[in-house]
């Protein structure tokens, strides 16, 4: 059977989580080895709102990986997420042989921002103060609009 890479998107419980997140993480590894599979890549990708609640869970932690597995595997790998308590939802996407390296290098390198986000967000709040200094605004009375 064919080996493949793949890309796996877990959206992982918050609050457990937050708990403990070593427990919670360490799971992916060890499902991912059970199926004869091989981790590439495996990190945080962000915390955020859920679109819809899931299970109740308003919050979720993405967590991001890159493995190597047989092909055939990969759908008792997903049956093991679906009957995990922590795994609210998993999406696992095969990666073209073209692009795997660049993806795998993207991953290990971490979030592309360079600036935390709350200064990012003072930048853009200052950028905007300063475009709003440079407009001047003509109001016209009911009178001048008629004309």
């Amino acid at each position: 059977m064919a080996t493949n890479v793949y890309e796996g998107m877990f959206i992982l419980d918050s609050n457990r989580y937050g708990r403990n997140p070593e427990s919670v993480v360490g799971q992916i590894p060890k499902m991912i080895e059970e199926i004869g599979g091989e981790l590439l890549v495996s990190r945080l990708w962000e915390e955020r709102r859920l679109a819809y609640p899931i299970q109740g869970h308003r919050k979720g932690t993405y967590w991001l990986t890159y493995f190597r597995a047989p092909g055939g595997e990969v759908a008792g790998l997903e049956r093991k997420c679906q009957l995990s308590e922590t795994i609210l939802r998993v999406l696992f996407l095969k990666v073209d042989s073209r692009i795997v390296d660049t993806l795998i290098a993207h991953a290990q390198a971490g979030p592309t921002s360079s600036a935390p986000p709350a200064e990012k967000e003072k930048k853009h709040h200052d950028d905007v103060e300063e475009i709003d200094d440079e407009v001047e605004v003509e109001v016209l009375d009911d009178e001048e609009v008629d004309d």
